[in-house]
């Protein structure tokens, strides 16, 4: 089998069933034959598949058993033929999924129709999985040769653990490097964008090595500038690399480039800098090798015009001269391009190349910096928040990753605040957590003055370079502002007093302008309202970790405080119930399940679990199965059900007690977790009158246990980084014991409100949640007094409070925020919402700031 690969063939590739070859010796092929399990043990299900498959006259069965496998790797890919029964829609990415029946593992293909699970990341790795149809794609162009293809599936439960050791039935499948099963590509993509390099194509083994000057001739960049246009040859290049990019995959579907990839360099010598492309193949043989303020020796490269809207980067050297009329273009064929790593012992002085400068900044001097002024920064890390996703504007299918986080350098009280984009660091991007010492170049201010509050942060461009471990050795290890950051964190960690560190959670950053016509000029979007009526649309079509940000109009009509001490408890209760009648089946994209939560929605006001989870239960579950839920372990978070309709109070007056009226029999104790759980709310008037005549009601209020902020712990910060990091493509098997995310302590001591906003039109209301970042912590919270202020409060980093400063506890902030909610009954509102997607059919919807009338125009 490995004699016959060659260059990838388009269709079922070479990675497929082991069928019966007769022409071939079958002992000589491998993977070339259905092999027969050797032992007298269980026998394989996959085996009994193929053998179904074989002897079945249709290109698809259905399993006479039906047995849970587990799913070791989900793997995408770009596919230039068009799959079956799929509308052209380029660019189109597939998945390969690993599975294991615990004899063997087998790389099947899966139906396009099914993409929408590994989009929900409801399929993934980890998860037991039953395989309900199979079919066969075959290869044409091979004889006896095609893959299996997953056709319908149910996905279960994430297991405690899965073994590793069971081979491949077929040993195509365990090849180096991995391909595809489909199509002509060569490789797989990172699961979730296509900045970071993914898989063993990627090499990491280019290393320096001495060269013989005496017969190279070497021309001046600022020379060949000159000569470039009347010659197709041309001398080597002695350059340093100023500026390496973040890579560019341009793969679709009608090109047949086998690794479309394209990266740049800033490269420079003493007479210019000037742009270099490295393109397709040596992207994945060099890109990984080479890194800022190496010396490179180029020979036998192409030049071309320089492409003119592209904006070079800053020279590090003002006195070098920027070259922008031509590009260097390294290519693996025409011409072959020879590329060396030049150690930096044989660098002679007289070749004057440029030494890099950097452009460090503190926190103290970022508040005098202009919009855009691009910098570099070092400090600690003391936030790192969860990888999300927002998709790029020329794909539906393509989304860049990207995650917030906090650095302090002992200048400020306040720490940066940085957008960090995937930078292709994979093996940074996903392993940066709190107390880590952080080194990011190329960073672009982001500030707005007039906005209220002030606007400032720093965000990632092209050329940035996230440095995390290694620092000794590094050229910016000498730069002064590094060396005062070094003095002062070995001083602050000597003490112990970098300790209040902060992991994960919903983070809502950046704030938006203080009035609607300041937000209406600041964001590019279509439409600038979205109709109560479509939010259920928005949030159902976002894709795993996708946070969207949209504006509705509407009318506040309650609001309720839950205690951060059962926040996480609700949200756990929730997900119980939701993960009962999980939508995991390949026909969950065919149902609704409105009519279900029309059916639940009355009744279920004061309920401090989710009222969309309780409502799915009694929807769907059998009343024996209903009691045996209620009485499970989150048997105490449900409240006693309501006899009798709520009490009524007047206007904006909050309730006496703060809890619904107990039901008549109830016992002391059951009344005593009612008002333990159930805590003060207000609810409208206009409210009472008008929840049961509702066409929908929408309910995003849930809080999730990922979306709480927690603080951080050193020992465990292997489990908390994978909490916070994407979905991975393979199978990692646990730490230690098994851990939960509800076992690390809330950084936040406020709890969050559940806000009821009914639209205009008085047919539809959405629940949904205010979650203000509050710390005890934090002396300037003391400021919070209205809700209005609430959201524009973002801060989620903690800091020490003298005996001076004021707090005021969480229970009386709560209750200052629901009478500002009060003031605003029957007033129209716009609110601005944040909708997250957590993956697994898990979606939450905070508000993140409210426009009153008087300030929306």
């Amino acid at each position: 089998m490995a004699g016959e690969l060659g260059q990838p063939q388009a269709g079922p590739s070479h990675a497929g069933l082991d069928w019966p070859n007769p022409e071939r010796n079958r002992a000589g092929v491998p993977g070339g034959v259905i092999r027969k399990v050797g032992s007298p043990g269980r026998r394989s299900w996959i085996q009994k598949i193929l053998e179904q498959i074989t002897d079945s006259p249709r290109q698809w069965v259905t399993p006479s058993e039906v047995v849970p496998v587990a799913v070791l790797a989900v793997q995408r890919y770009l596919l230039e033929d068009e799959p079956r029964d799929v509308e052209p829609k380029p660019p189109l990415y597939c998945y390969d999924v690993t599975i294991s029946d615990g004899v063997y593992q087998e790389k099947c293909y899966l139906d396009p129709s099914l993409n929408f699970l590994v989009y929900k990341n409801i399929l993934k790795v980890g998860i037991e999985m039953r395989i309900s149809r199979v079919s066969c794609i075959y290869n044409e162009r091979r004889l006896g040769q095609g893959i299996l293809c997953i056709d319908d599936v149910h996905c279960g439960e994430s297991l405690d653990a899965i073994s590793l050791e069971t081979p491949f039935r077929n040993s195509a499948h365990r090849e180096i490097p991995e391909r595809p099963l489909r199509g002509g590509k060569s490789h797989y993509l990172a699961l979730w964008n296509n900045e970071d390099p993914y898989g063993d194509i990627w090499l990491n083994n280019k290393y320096p090595e001495e060269h013989n000057f005496n017969n190279t001739r070497i021309i001046s960049l600022s020379h060949l500038e000159m000569i470039w246009s009347n010659r197709r040859t041309f001398p080597a290049l002695l350059v340093r690399i100023l500026h390496k990019s973040k890579l560019r995959y341009y793969g679709k579907p009608d090109k047949k480039m086998i690794e479309p990839y394209q990266t740049f360099l800033e490269v420079a010598d003493s007479s210019g800098t000037v742009s270099v492309i490295m393109w397709n193949a040596l992207c994945p043989e060099w890109y990984k090798s080479l890194r800022v303020g190496l010396v490179l020796l180029l020979q036998d490269y192409s030049v071309k015009k320089s492409y003119p809207f592209r904006i070079q980067p800053l020279p590090v050297d003002p006195q070098i001269k920027l070259i922008s009329t031509m590009e260097i273009c390294l290519n693996l064929r025409d011409p072959p391009t020879n590329i060396m790593i030049i150690p930096e012992k044989q660098v002679k002085p007289e070749w004057r190349l440029p030494k890099l400068n950097y452009r460090f900044i503190t926190r103290s001097e970022l508040d005098d910096m202009p919009e855009n002024h691009i910098c570099d920064v070092v400090g600690i890390l003391v936030f790192v928040g969860r990888v999300q996703r927002s998709k790029k504007k020329e794909s539906r299918e393509d989304f860049w990753s990207y995650r917030w986080i906090h650095i302090a350098d002992g200048t400020s009280e306040q720490p940066f605040i940085v957008e960090l984009f995937s930078t292709s660091q994979p093996e940074i991007f996903e392993n940066i957590y709190p107390m880590t010492y952080f080194v990011c170049t190329q960073l672009k201010v982001v500030r707005n003055d007039a906005q209220v509050p002030k606007l400032l942060y720093l965000t990632t461009t092209n050329e940035s370079r996230v440095f995390i471990n290694g620092h000794r050795g590094q050229p910016y290890i000498n730069d002064p502002k590094v060396k005062n950051f070094n003095q002062w964190v070995k001083a602050k960690t000597d003490s112990g007093e970098l300790k209040n560190t902060v992991i994960g959670g919903y983070y809502p950053y950046p704030p938006v302008p203080e009035t609607f016509s300041k937000y209406s000029s600041s964001v590019k979007v279509e439409s600038l309202l979205t109709a109560i009526s479509e939010v259920r649309k928005e949030v159902e079509g976002l894709q795993y970790r996708e946070q969207k940000r949209i504006a509705i109009q509407g009318i506040i009509t309650g609001i309720k405080y839950v205690p951060h001490n059962s926040a996480t408890e609700n949200a756990s209760a929730s997900e119980t119930l939701r993960s009962a009648n999980q939508p995991s089946t390949s026909q969950a994209n065919k149902r609704e399940d409105q009519s279900q939560e029309r059916d639940g929605r009355q009744n279920q006001e004061d309920s401090p679990v989710s009222s969309q989870s309780l409502q799915t239960a009694s929807a769907v579950f059998s009343p024996s199965k209903k009691k045996r839920i209620l009485q499970g372990p989150c048997a105490k978070l449900i409240p006693v059900p309501q006899s009798e309709p709520p009490a009524q109070t007047k206007g904006n007056k909050l309730s006496a007690s703060g809890t619904s009226p107990r039901r008549e029999g109830a016992s002391s104790s059951n009344r005593g977790k009612a008002r333990k759980t159930i805590s003060d709310k207000w609810e409208s008037q206009m409210w009472r009158e008008k929840k049961f005549g509702l066409i929908d009601h929408l309910r995003y209020s849930r809080i999730y246990p990922e979306s709480i902020p927690r603080k951080f712990v050193s020992e465990h910060r292997n489990f908390l980084a994978r909490q916070y990091n994407s979905q991975p493509a393979k199978y990692v098997p646990p730490e230690g014991r098994p851990q939960k995310l509800d076992d690390f302590k809330s950084a936040r001591s406020l709890g969050h409100f559940e806000v009821t906003i009914l639209g205009l039109n008085h047919e539809i209301a959405i629940d949904v949640a205010f979650l203000p970042m509050y710390s005890p912590e934090d002396f300037r919270a003391s400021q919070i007094a209205t809700l209005l202020s609430c959201t524009n409060y973002s801060c989620v980093y903690s800091q020490e409070v003298t005996g001076s400063d004021r707090l005021p506890g969480p229970r009386a902030l709560a209750g200052d925020i629901i009478k500002a909610a009060s003031k605003l009954d029957r007033a129209h509102i716009v609110a601005i919402l944040d909708i997250c997607s957590l993956g697994n059919n898990k979606a939450e919807v905070y508000l993140h700031k409210i426009y009153r009338p008087d300030n929306t125009s």
